[in-house]
């Protein structure tokens, strides 16, 4: 290369476009700018909206669609409003499920994610939702193509370092992209669709494995109680994914106690007599009779999420990305059990509900 002309950078260096990130996704996708204007709408956005990007782009939100009450609170939390009516007077009545969150990085920036309502949901069915295969289909995109030039980006910051280039500011970017890639290994996890090979076994030792993780860690300063039965059965679970769903509830109640004085964890099984759920159509009830409870007595989730904890990219936490119930609730089902949410018992505490198969 002659000197002084500036070093060309690696393709896996040059930053996709909003556009370019979210043009193939199969969920209606809006880019809002500080200034609230639409910047970008993919075509599924300009499908369901009924009006192209380029008629919409520059135009305040208002001008578009009817945004939530909450939206825009000053606070740059997300906001998600449920079976939400939309509509304006190109659209007609149009009902949706909306999402908004920040932009790392991009102060005042958001992106919002409409998904058609279809009706009510209850907590814990075990029906595919078509929403939770858009957020599969999307999350399994968004990790394959992201960690490409994520390696490209890690190498050349390894690069500069062995250059002499600032020691600082390499170790930051190699720093920040191992951050971005932990979060797509949670993504890949949720998207993973290899089956599960459940086995007859004493969950015992399993809850007995969890407390101990969590008490020597994010529930330390945490009481655990257990209310057993000595006489539950053999259960027909995965265990690493077991112990996956036990740990992943133990540290949603810690996080939920954090202002709670005198915080309590309790773990609990009980063998249900008779208890079976709906297997779909023209197939028998499917008979779960082993319950699984991790209970605490924390506020519970608010009352406008709490029928769709669930589902992928939905958290009542400020700094949540939404992914651990939706895990949750995927390993549950694959191992042919159900998770449920429930606020039970008085003073009211916060239950986690997991009914299993007997193993025969």
């Amino acid at each position: 290369m002659p000197p002084g002309e500036p070093a060309l950078l690696p393709e896996a260096l040059t930053a996709p476009t909003f556009a370019e990130l979210f043009a193939g996704l199969p969920i209606a996708i809006l880019v809002i700018d500080p200034d609230g204007l639409v910047r970008n709408a993919n075509g599924e956005c300009e499908l369901l909206l009924n009006l192209s990007e380029r008629a919409m782009r520059g135009l305040p939100l208002a001008n578009v669609m009817t945004p939530p009450p909450r939206a825009r609170d000053g606070e740059g939390r997300a906001v998600s409003a449920f079976d939400f009516d939309i509509g304006t007077e190109r659209t007609g009545r149009l009902r949706v499920d909306y999402y908004e969150t920040a932009i790392a990085d991009r102060d005042g920036w958001r992106v919002i994610a409409l998904h058609p309502s279809s009706g009510s949901r209850r907590v814990g069915q075990s029906a595919e939702r078509g929403g939770r295969r858009a957020a599969i289909g999307a999350a399994a995109m968004l990790a394959h193509e992201i960690k490409n030039p994520l390696s490209g980006i890690r190498g050349a910051a390894q690069l500069l370092a062995g250059e002499g280039a600032g020691e600082e500011l390499t170790s930051l970017i190699t720093a920040e992209v191992d951050r971005i890639a932990a979060l797509i290994d949670r993504m890949q996890d949720f998207t993973d669709n290899r089956p599960l090979s459940p086995q007859p076994a004493n969950i015992y030792p399993l809850l007995n494995h969890a407390r101990r993780v969590a008490q020597s860690g994010f529930a330390r300063d945490i009481s655990i109680e257990e209310s057993f039965d000595p006489s539950l059965p053999p259960v027909l679970v995965d265990r690493d994914a077991l112990l996956q769903v036990l740990i992943n509830l133990m540290k949603n109640a810690a996080e939920a106690l954090d202002d709670v004085k005198a915080p309590r964890i309790l773990l609990s099984t009980a063998y249900r007599h008779g208890l079976a759920v709906d297997a779909g159509p023209g197939r028998p009830r499917r008979r779960l009779p082993i319950e699984l409870c991790v209970i605490d007595n924390g506020p519970g989730a608010p009352a406008d999420i709490a029928d769709h904890l669930f589902n992928p990219f939905v958290s009542g936490k400020p700094e949540g990305q939404g992914l651990g119930l939706a895990l949750v609730d995927k390993l549950v089902r694959d191992m042919g059990g159900v998770v449920q949410y429930s606020r039970e018992g008085a003073p009211e505490m916060t239950v986690f509900r997991i009914l299993l198969a007997r193993a025969e």
